[in-house]
């Protein structure tokens, strides 16, 4: 969807939105923060430009449109090539005509793009002296630029020293991850001072840093390499006269960072089909990468249509920017509600004045607790930065501090429970009503009835409120010692309705034990988790013996989370015990207790005695509508099936991943299994697979 352009009616409503622009560049280019988020700065810059097309002897010479990105920041060190930004386009239509316009410029139809991820950080060019770092340059105003050299050795993925001694300049981009930015927002808070409102804002300020008494590390990626004055007249030729693909793979074969180790490497496409395929297959993978991207860089790849295509003051003819939705906006903080949750966890949620976000308007975001808003200093009234990226929940991601008024109030935190008025436990970050699960009794009810843990039907949340308003139901065991004259009391249960749901509870006592513990709900275990424990320990009796270490021998519980798991199963002891008395199923079939700690044996998490079953040892990923024998399976029934057969479900696409099952519309994830050369399978090829382990 094309972004729109803001509207200018007149001159001089032109002259004030040039003056925000620039200060806007401004102050993102000097310090990085900017009172305008990225998608309210392009819609202005676009708006400058439509009133400049209709009024062209009315340019302002401070314009945006006409300086390369960067500008308001002056440096002193000359660029030996211009450093120039790019142009922009946002939708397939503006795509193909920039195609077209590129094929009069040199002649012909392009036969080569470059794809890239566009990464969302500040532009920077390194140069190497017989293959050593010397010297960190900003693009300024793209002819000369600010000497960063301080941060040399606070930026991974620029080395300090090449492969090879060669004299040359690497061109690309620094930015923080999301783990660099949220130690970044740690660090620099412990030192007193405001975090940062992303890990954009975090890269610029920090690259920029000179007498911080601390240090955070930076991401570098690059995506140009150049010759100097002093390179060797053969490779400065070779440089000048390689396509952009292979003067990446030479950078990465230099030990510099590249987007081909990530998962959306750069590659190249023949037709502009492929490209806009390409961009769908980026932006798909976009919510699960773990740094900011907000668009697409398409490059003529080959030198020769480079040189024919020439450049402009402010950017090259030969590329473009296929910009994304914007997933980043400001908008302001207006309340938070202390909502608890089905175990007892007592979960802020942020209320905000509504903003549009990749589509959506969203009123809501995620706060994780009352620490993290301590460590935020987020305050009632503030303007903050919300992240929301496809299916991801959007999030607040920090308050932007410089536009604070002195207005914002603190954050009132609950002193007793909103929903029940108990006692709090604060003992950990997330705060839980000492009630536990029976302070929200109807939603851990229900969550236990799902289809995904005991799959009882007949018993939705409306039945479930009916059973605890009549005093029957005081937790998960009451439900199995129910009677059919307690049911025929209740209104609109008959006899065939009243029937139906006690058979369904006979049922449901014959559930694996996976899913009797998926449906206890402890913290820190899901459906995949409770599998693997399940799975694992084989029987309750074995699970409520384990202690910490050996929870930990249980794929994907880590040092944090035995502990919380062995204490929480302790707490729910009494209820397993009724649970149990109640004839409930507490083994997993097919599962083999695990060797004794004191046994010579290796302990090998199953895979020894699982080694037959047809899919030991593989990790499997499942995309897409299922089709024939698996048509009516759940995704989680897809996942339960996947680790019955011996193997290990996982959600993403990974190099660990060994199989992916590609049904109808799969999409991004099949995409990334074909670039990682992952076997797929078709439904039916996998039911032919697993045969022996359908119903």
């Amino acid at each position: 969807m094309t972004t729109p352009a803001a509207q200018i009616v007149d001159a001089t409503a032109y002259a004030q939105a040039v003056e925000d622009a620039v200060k806007a560049a401004g102050a993102y280019y000097e310090g990085g923060t900017s009172p305008l988020d990225d998608d309210a700065y392009d819609r202005l810059v676009r708006g400058i430009a439509a009133w400049e097309a209709e009024h062209p002897d009315e340019v302002l010479p401070d314009s945006p449109t006409g300086k390369v990105a960067g500008g308001a920041v002056e440096g002193d060190v000359p660029h030996t090539v211009a450093m120039l930004s790019l142009d922009n386009v946002f939708s397939p239509e503006e795509f193909t005509t920039w195609t077209a316009s590129l094929a009069r410029r040199i002649g012909h139809d392009v036969t080569c793009f470059s794809v890239e991820p566009k990464l969302d950080g500040l532009a920077i060019a390194a140069r190497y002296i017989h293959g050593r770092l010397r010297q960190l340059i900003t693009r300024g105003d793209g002819t000369a630029g600010e000497d960063v050299s301080h941060a040399i050795g606070t930026i991974e993925g620029l080395p300090e020293e090449l492969s090879e001694p060669v004299t040359v300049e690497v061109r690309g981009e620094v930015l923080m991850t999301t783990a660099q930015f949220e130690h970044a927002n740690e660090v620099r808070t412990a030192h007193g001072g405001q975090p940062f409102a992303n890990p954009r804002n975090a890269a610029a300020g920090t690259l920029r840093a000179k007498e911080r008494a601390y240090t955070v590390p930076m991401t570098f990626f690059g995506y140009g390499l150049l010759p100097l004055p002093d390179t060797q007249p053969a490779l400065a030729e070779q440089l000048g006269e390689s396509a952009h693909s292979d003067l990446m793979k030479q950078a990465g074969g230099l030990g510099v960072n590249t987007t081909a180790t990530t998962a959306v490497p750069g590659s190249t496409a023949d037709t502009v089909e492929q490209v806009l395929a390409r961009v769908q297959e980026i932006a798909a993978l976009r919510a699960e990468l773990p740094f900011g991207i907000d668009g697409v860089v398409i490059k003529a790849d080959l030198a020769i249509d480079q040189q024919n295509a020439g450049s402009g003051t402010r950017a090259p003819r030969w590329a473009i920017a296929y910009k994304l939705p914007a997933v980043e906006k400001v908008t302001r903080l207006l309340e938070v509600e202390w909502n608890v949750g089905r175990t007892g966890i007592i979960a802020p949620r942020a209320v905000l004045e509504p903003v549009e976000i990749d589509g959506s308007t969203i009123t809501y975001a995620t706060l994780h607790n009352p620490a993290d808003i301590t460590r935020r200093d987020l305050r009632l009234g503030d303007h903050v930065m919300v992240y929301r990226a496809g299916d991801v929940i959007p999030r607040i991601e920090a308050p932007v501090a410089h536009l604070r008024t002195g207005d914002e109030q603190p954050i009132a935190f609950p002193e007793v429970c909103p929903r029940c008025g108990s006692a709090i436990d604060t003992s950990e970050q997330r705060w839980r009503c000492e009630n536990g699960r029976n302070c929200h009794l109807v939603a851990s009810l229900s969550y236990a009835a799902g289809r995904d843990q005991l799959d009882i039907e007949g018993l939705g949340h409306t039945r479930v409120v009916q059973l605890v308003d009549a005093g029957l139901v005081a937790d998960l065991a009451d439900l199995f010692t129910l009677t059919r004259d307690q049911l025929l009391a209740l209104e609109r249960m008959g006899d065939t309705s009243t029937d139906n749901l006690l058979a369904a509870l006979t049922t449901a006592k014959n559930q694996p034990l996976s899913r009797v513990l998926c449906a206890l709900g402890v913290r820190g275990t899901g459906r995949s988790m409770s599998r693997r424990i399940a799975r694992y320990f084989a029987t309750m009796d074995n699970i409520r013996a384990a202690d910490a270490e050996a929870m930990q021998r249980v794929d994907g519980i880590g040092t944090e989370k035995a502990p919380s798991i062995v204490a929480e199963l302790a707490e729910l002891a009494p209820l397993i015990d009724k649970l149990d008395a109640a004839g409930v199923n507490m083994t997993e079939p097919g599962a083999t207790p695990p060797v004794p700690a004191d046994d010579n044996t290796v302990d090998t998490d199953g895979e020894a005695q699982g080694a037959e079953l047809p899919l030991a040892g593989m990790a499997v990923v499942v995309t897409g509508s299922m089709t024939g024998a698996l048509e009516k399976l759940s995704r989680n029934e897809m996942n339960e099936l996947i680790e019955r057969a011996g193997g290990r479900s996982s959600s993403s696409v990974s190099k660990k991943t060994t199989l992916v099952v590609a049904g109808d519309g799969a999409g991004s994830k099949r995409a990334k299994a074909e670039d990682l050369g992952i076997r797929l399978a078709t439904p039916d090829e996998f039911a032919t697979l697993i045969a022996d382990f359908l119903d």
